[in-house]
C-alpha cells in the first residue's frame, strides 16, 4: 500500500525518477534487503520472479491474474516481504546468511498499477531472482547496499 507522504517527499516528476533516486533502475542488480525497506517506507509494491520468460516476456497483470488462484508460495512470483517473512520463518539463519551473501536481484521492470476502482496508480518494480547454478559463493560478496535511505 502506497505511503503517499513518504512516497510525496521522494525527489522527482514521475516514478521513473522517484525509483531512480532510491537506486531502482530497470538492469541494475539490488540487495533483496534494500527492496523490504524501499517497500516498508514507501509502499512500493515490489515483486520478485523466480521465471525468467514470466520476468521478461509477460505484463505484471497478465501474470498477477494468471497465478492468482495458485497459493501464494507456490507461484511463480510473490512480493518481496512475503518471499523475506517466509524464508526467515523457515531458515532463522537466513538473516545472518544475507549479511555474508546479500541476496542480489535483477530489477526487470518499473511502472505504475491502479489501484482497484482505478482512484489511483500505484508505483510497482518487478525483479528476477538469482538462478542457484549462477550463485558463485566462492566470489567476493557484492556490497549489501543498504546505504540511508532518502526521507
Amino acid at each position: 500500500m502506497l505511503k503517499p507522504a513518504a512516497w510525496a517527499a521522494v525527489p522527482g516528476t514521475n516514478t521513473t525518477e522517484k525509483l531512480g533516486h532510491l537506486g531502482i533502475k530497470t538492469g541494475k542488480s539490488i540487495d533483496v534487503r534494500k527492496l523490504r525497506t524501499i517497500a516498508d517506507h514507501y509502499g512500493v509494491v515490489i515483486w520478485l520472479f523466480f521465471e525468467e520468460d514470466l520476468a521478461r516476456n509477460r505484463s505484471l497483470a497478465e501474470v498477477i491474474a494468471e497465478y492468482a488462484p495458485v497459493p501464494e508460495y507456490e507461484r511463480p512470483v510473490i512480493l518481496v516481504e512475503s518471499f523475506l517473512r517466509f524464508t526467515q520463518e523457515n531458515d532463522p539463519s537466513f538473516e545472518q546468511t544475507m549479511e555474508e551473501f546479500p541476496l542480489m536481484v535483477e530489477i526487470v521492470t518499473t511502472g505504475d498499477t491502479l489501484t482497484e476502482g482505478n482512484s489511483r496508480a500505484e508505483p510497482y518494480v518487478s525483479c528476477l531472482m538469482p538462478f542457484l547454478d549462477e550463485l558463485d559463493m566462492s566470489a567476493e560478496p557484492p556490497r549489501p547496499g543498504l546505504q540511508e535511505l532518502p526521507r
